[in-house]
């Protein structure tokens, strides 16, 4: 199973430097978790650079993946990851959904450089 990031899917949205690491994981939908923060994230970032329409679109396509609640043994598990790993509070629910199913998280977001379970690559500068 692989979980990719809010970043993560607005890099593929936008088609940035980063967007081809990506496209297994968002490409593989039956193996794909969508957690609902990511929706909110992705969802909101689109719209407050676009219009709705592109948002609703984005979104569309991210539900093509299993889409994960936020449940309350992910938001305690996500609270010990943030202690540990002094992660944000997004950060922490991600990585939570993720090994909650085993999943494999996609990112470019530094918070998770070295954290085991994380595909992660560097975000490209420009």
């Amino acid at each position: 199973m692989n979980l990719v990031d809010s970043c993560g899917w607005l890099e593929y949205f936008a088609d940035g430097d980063n967007a081809g690491f990506f496209v297994p994981a968002i490409t593989d939908t039956a193996n794909l978790l969508v957690p609902t923060l990511a929706l909110f994230e992705v969802f909101k970032r689109i719209l407050q650079q676009r219009e709705e329409n592109a948002a609703l679109q984005a979104v569309a396509m991210m539900q093509q993946g299993a889409v994960v609640d936020l449940t309350a043994d992910i938001s305690l598990s996500a609270a010990k990851l943030a202690v540990t790993h002094k992660l944000p509070m997004a950060d922490s629910v991600m990585l939570a959904t993720a090994r909650r199913y085993q999943a494999r998280l996609w990112t470019q977001d530094g918070d998770f450089e070295g954290i085991e379970g994380v595909h992660y690559r560097r975000k490209v500068m420009g």
